[in-house]
């Protein structure tokens, strides 16, 4: 299975075991484009200079090759994919954009350490000698499938100084290191039930009666629910568990069995549809053929699936949100065309250049020719269909008396002109909108 990049960053390791050999598949070459300026690097060796079986895992102590000073470290962690050892303790410097981070080696200049031994000197003291090893060889490689990891020994072939000798059936085996189990938190006190809370005991089953004639009896739910309003009538067992009340409630709807159940309960009534539906179309044959009926009794069965498949999608979609918003939208609708009825019945107009007060017949004709034409550019005929204009109707007090209280009508402009000029007589016009139906 390939890797992602994500694994690929987070390929440093802290485990001795061996899970996988995916560390010698190829690295995808736009693994290496960065996204981003703070996008850390991805950094791979090439394929066949990768380490197939480590034998410095996390947990060694090693040596490295050409340190004057021949100080013991201990190995934190490992790169398969770099070729990289990091070592305990030493901490690179932090430089500019980059974190401290624990110093890392080759794989190649790592020694082993096997064990400390005593040496005499010429002086005849005793001092400690460490033994390292050169070589180290693969044997028995494995997969352990109880462990689920790929398991192998580690043998010694040469060492320094030259301790190691090779002798026939007899190899130095070296045992793999334990690795570090990580430090279990302290219990919060404050988070953690204590043992005596544990143990209380807060519910009693109840108890059956072992005979077959006594027989217990599940509380009767409707007698439970009359007790609460009125607990006068009947004495309601409250030694009975509560469960049974609750069995409707407390169980899952949503259980296998009960979706196995409605799935074949929607099946038989579907069955039970489409035999009726042959059966009519049987019945009032006529001059069909009982092949062309039984076709269109299938058709109108799929029909009537469909409808209520849509019904059913449409009454889903309609939740409760949603019909308290749509409630919304309508009641703010009407109160905005109520406005603009209120506001187009009390409008009151002011004397302007743009009112025309109609004197003879030939004039008010005249008058409307004009207005209708600069609302429609060009002839208008006596009868004008699906159009509606406001049109303001100003009483003049010389003619209409005194009574300046103004009138608004909304008419349709499909009545003869002659009509129209007997409206006008003494009105001043003003259009105030007009619009298409």
């Amino acid at each position: 299975m390939p890797f992602s990049r994500f694994q690929l960053l987070r390929a440093t390791t802290r485990s001795p075991w061996t899970r996988d050999f995916r560390h010698l598949l190829p690295v995808p070459k736009h693994f290496a484009i960065k996204q981003s300026f703070y996008d850390p690097g991805v950094k791979a060796v090439r394929v066949k200079d990768r380490i197939k079986f480590w034998n410095v895992v996390p947990g060694d102590r090693v040596r490295i090759r050409g340190d004057g000073s021949g100080m013991i470290h201990e190995v934190l962690s490992i790169n398969r994919f770099t070729n990289r050892v990091y070592l305990k303790g030493t901490i690179r410097e932090p430089t500019k954009g980059k974190m401290p981070v624990n110093k890392s080696v080759h794989y190649s200049k790592c020694q082993l350490l096997i064990k400390e031994m005593e040496k005499k000197t010429e002086s005849g003291t005793v001092e400690k000698v460490h033994v390292f090893a050169r070589r180290i060889g693969v044997r028995d490689a494995h997969w352990n499938p109880e462990f689920r990891r790929f398991d192998w020994k580690r043998v010694v072939l040469a060492s320094i100084p030259a301790h190691v000798r090779r002798t026939a059936g007899k190899e130095i085996v070296l045992p793999w290191p334990e690795p570090e189990t990580p430090p279990k938190p302290k219990p919060n006190t404050l988070l953690d039930t204590s043992s005596e809370t544990v143990l209380k005991i807060t519910y009693q089953p109840p108890t059956f009666q072992p005979s077959g004639k006594a027989k217990s009896v599940v509380a009767d739910e409707s007698a439970y629910m009359k007790t609460l309003f009125n607990p006068s009538p009947r004495g309601f067992d409250e030694s009975q568990p509560m469960e049974p009340h609750l069995a409707k409630e407390l169980s899952n709807p949503h259980s296998r069995a009960k979706k196995q159940a409605r799935w074949q309960a929607a099946s038989r009534r579907k069955s039970e549809l489409l035999k009726k539906f042959v059966a009519r179309e049987l019945l009032n044959q006529g001059d069909r053929t009982a092949r062309e009926a039984r076709a269109e009794a299938v058709f109108k069965w799929r029909q009537q699936m469909e409808d209520e498949r849509k019904a059913e999608k449409k009454r889903r979609w309609f939740t409760a949100d949603r019909l308290a918003k749509l409630a919304r939208k309508g009641k703010r609708k009407q109160r905005k065309a109520e406005k603009q009825k209120e506001k187009l019945t009390q409008l009151v107009l002011k004397d302007a250049p743009n009112q025309v007060i109609p004197g003879s017949s030939k004039q008010r004709r005249a008058v409307v020719s004009l207005v209708l034409w600069s609302i429609y550019g060009g002839v208008v005929s006596s009868r004008l269909f699906n159009v509606n204009c406001w049109i303001r109707f100003i009483p003049i007090p010389e003619t209409r008396g005194e009574d300046e209280t103004l009138a608004s009508r909304s008419c349709k402009l499909d009545t003869p002109l002659d009509e129209w000029s007997k409206v006008l007589v003494g009105l001043r016009i003003e259009i105030l909108s007009f619009s298409r139906w």
